[in-house]
């Protein structure tokens, strides 16, 4: 099912050494780590990086106990760089094998979302030579390219 936004938020605080058991946040500094993880994630998106993650129309309509829907191969990239953004404002440090495993998981994910967008033949490209007459019925260039529905996370829909 995926970690909640506030077990993420939660995660990044033990990572910066801010446990809960040990330090008491306010509803304040959780909301801040909040809007920074809606924030991140957000321009993830932009990048491309998908994950599923429900991003707010607004800042106020953002629910810390909502769940994510995140695949668990991203959550040690979302814990580790969300504490990278949150510790200058606690004042700590993070840790050089924090910033490594946030940057190999990120990249991770990068791999993972680098597929290349699919392309289509224009309708002006010739069929070539290879093509046989029977199967161009006459016409020498390529069938009309599809135009996809775009729907979800941009994901094609495809209607035979």
């Amino acid at each position: 099912m995926g970690y909640s936004k506030r077990q993420y938020i939660e995660a990044a605080l033990t990572e910066i050494g801010l446990a809960d058991y040990v330090f008491n946040l306010t509803a304040n500094d959780l909301q801040t780590a909040l809007r920074r993880l809606d924030g991140m994630m957000a321009e993830w998106n932009e990048r491309g990086i998908r994950l599923g993650y429900p991003l707010p129309l607004s800042p106020q309509q953002s629910d810390l106990d909502e769940q994510t829907g995140v695949p668990d191969r991203a959550n040690e990239a979302i814990v580790c760089n969300l504490a990278c953004r949150i510790a200058p404002s606690y004042g700590k440090q993070v840790l050089p094998a924090t910033m490594a495993t946030a940057r190999e998981a990120y990249n991770t994910i990068l791999v993972r979302a680098a597929m290349p967008q699919e392309q289509q033949f224009p309708r002006t490209m010739p069929a070539g030579a290879g093509n046989k007459p029977w199967t161009w019925q006459g016409d020498p260039f390529l069938p009309h390219p599809v135009e996809p529905l775009l729907a979800g996370n941009d994901a094609p829909i495809d209607y035979e």
